[in-house]
């Protein structure tokens, strides 16, 4: 088997593993799996701290985002598209599905949204239904503060779909402070539960703009609102995933029963940055750097292909490229959920100096020694 430290999916705990496989009923007709998956929701919904009504539905992540997107827009609504990274940008295909009209605010994908930048461009134009925007941006590895940003849009009425999908439970999202309406997370994240869930917590105000629509929301699957009562009628659009969804329990109890989970990931990802720097590689971003997954400059000498193949050949480790713009320039390191820890991100970032040795690309210093350095001055700090 290989050592998955890419960014997502990602290594599964065998607790999670086990949960799947417990015997299933009928979750169409039996009373108490009803029971089981509203208890469920709420208890998402209590680990982020809001109390939006939390949704499990039967997808990868990418359901929640074109859930959203189905759910909201109807004929010639005009969408903000807000898009410093590809997941960004890519919100606008969506809107375009459904006939929406998508208008992007575009910014530097070296760093994060900038709100006095989106400020001056909404003092100027802001008839917009809902505005898209994502936390972490996983090919570039960009953090945007959606506090901020989703604060500035509710200021113009503007409502806000957000993207955590590689940001939710292993990014702090100061749900308090933020003006979110739909939020999307997925399983397969830093959650580490296998692929396969989409979670979206839905606002108030979104159900009540679904449900003021002039026209049907041209889908089902995807459509929000078959979702909404599900309790009340014992009703689900489809067969849910059962199993799956047993899994994903156990994977957000382990996240809950976890007190130190968010100061993990910032450590070990602020080491992985000290030490690839100080080996003199290049990090893609100026600033904004997530917790989640590291994304390194691909060095001269060497391409893509060859240190992902020779990572899986030699080292049995999986690691990610990239695509779009940023194909064949970038490789990206997952050190979220259950890759979030020291053993696993030290032997990958050795792998990587072997590999680059190999092809003659020698670095400035060991940089697995020198993580492990950086994670025992941190250790000792605290």
């Amino acid at each position: 088997m290989y050592k998955i430290m890419s960014a997502g999916p990602t290594q599964v705990r065998e607790n999670v593993r086990r949960a799947r496989s417990v015997e299933c009923t009928n979750p169409d007709l039996d009373p108490e799996f009803f029971d089981y998956y509203r208890e469920t929701c709420r208890r998402f919904s209590k680990a982020i701290g809001t109390d939006d009504q939390a949704l499990i539905l039967g997808g990868e992540g990418i359901l929640g985002l074109e859930a959203a997107c189905a759910s909201l827009t109807e004929k010639g609504d005009r969408v903000l598209v807000i898009d410093n990274g590809i997941f960004g940008k890519g919100f606008a295909d969506f809107v375009d599905i459904y006939e929406g009209e998508p208008v992007l605010f575009s910014s530097d994908y070296h760093r994060p949204v900038s709100a006095d930048e989106l400020r001056t461009f909404l003092e100027n134009d802001h008839d917009f239904k809902y505005a898209t925007l994502v936390h972490c941006d996983t090919p570039s590895g960009v953090i945007n503060d959606v506090s901020a940003i989703t604060s500035l849009l509710d200021s113009y009425g503007i409502l806000s779909v957000v993207d955590s999908v590689a940001g939710l439970f292993g990014e702090p999202l100061d749900i308090s402070s933020s003006k979110i309406d739909i939020l999307c997370g997925g399983s397969q994240k830093a959650l580490s539960a296998p692929p396969g869930l989409t979670m979206v917590w839905v606002s108030p105000r979104a159900f009540a703009a679904m449900e003021n629509r002039k026209t049907p929301v041209h889908s089902f699957y995807a459509n929000l609102l078959n979702y909404r009562d599900y309790y009340k009628n014992q009703w689900f659009p489809y067969t849910m995933p059962i199993s799956d969804i047993k899994g994903l329990r156990r994977a957000l109890d382990n996240f809950m029963e976890d007190e130190g989970v968010y100061e993990r990931h910032s450590r070990i990802a602020e080491a992985v940055r000290i030490a690839l720097t100080a080996g003199g590689l290049q990090l893609y971003l100026e600033s904004g750097w997530a917790a989640t997954v590291t994304v390194i400059c691909i060095p001269e000498g060497i391409t893509e292909s060859e240190i992902l193949s020779e990572m899986l050949r030699d080292y049995g480790i999986l690691i990610s490229g990239c695509f779009d713009v940023l194909a064949g320039k970038v490789v990206r390191i997952g050190h979220m959920g259950e890759n979030c820890n020291e053993e696993d991100v030290g032997e990958t970032l050795q792998a990587i100096s072997g590999v680059l040795s190999n092809h003659n690309i020698h670095l400035k210093c060991d940089i697995a020694q020198e993580f492990r350095k950086n994670m025992e001055s941190r250790t000792e700090k605290n």
